[in-house]
């Protein structure tokens, strides 16, 4: 069974959950150009500094990063979330420059969690309608939206969990 990032449930807005989640250790790739997941999968499975095999977890991590001006193009980054028993100083390090080990500290999610296959189409409503919950309530946001998926693609869309989130400021239980 694959571990899944254990997170703290803080209220519900609709269809929208409040989460706090604790701070976790990620292998990701930022470069739009790479094939992000085989390189991440690469890197799990060997392809790093102790040539060992890194227990797989979810949810994969998948964000679309808005640049500052002037450039005007969007790129896009992925992150493996590495096992909770492991920290910066224990996470094997990558053989490829192009993946990176990062901790994100604790924070505080607006989650809204779909099924289905991920498609821009999908992720652009889902994301509206999560954006849309938070501005009814007046909930502040923090950085840009982004995937967690937590299923492989051999299961069908149906049974598939996805979710979108954002960063919020800290709220009131």
């Amino acid at each position: 069974m694959v571990e899944t990032i254990q997170y703290e449930p803080i209220r519900e807005l609709g269809n929208v959950e409040i989460r706090r989640y604790p701070a976790i250790i990620v292998a990701k790739v930022m470069d739009p150009e790479a094939d992000s997941f085989s390189l991440l999968y690469k890197f799990i499975t060997g392809k790093n500094s102790q040539k060992v095999k890194v227990q797989m977890t979810s949810p994969v991590v998948s964000q679309k990063i808005a640049m500052t001006s002037p450039v005007l193009a969007e790129t896009g980054s992925m992150a493996f979330v590495m096992p909770k028993e492991l920290t910066l100083e224990t996470t094997p390090q990558p053989l490829d420059e192009r993946v990176k080990i990062a901790l994100i500290p604790s924070r505080t999610l607006a989650v809204l969690c779909f099924s289905g296959g991920w498609s821009e189409k999908h992720f652009e409503k889902e994301t509206d309608e999560l954006l849309n919950e938070l501005a009814k309530a007046g909930i502040k946001t923090k950085g840009n939206v982004f995937t967690m998926l937590y299923n492989p693609p051999y299961i069908p869309g149906f049974l598939r969990r996805n979710e979108v989130a954002i960063e919020i400021e800290e709220t009131k239980k």
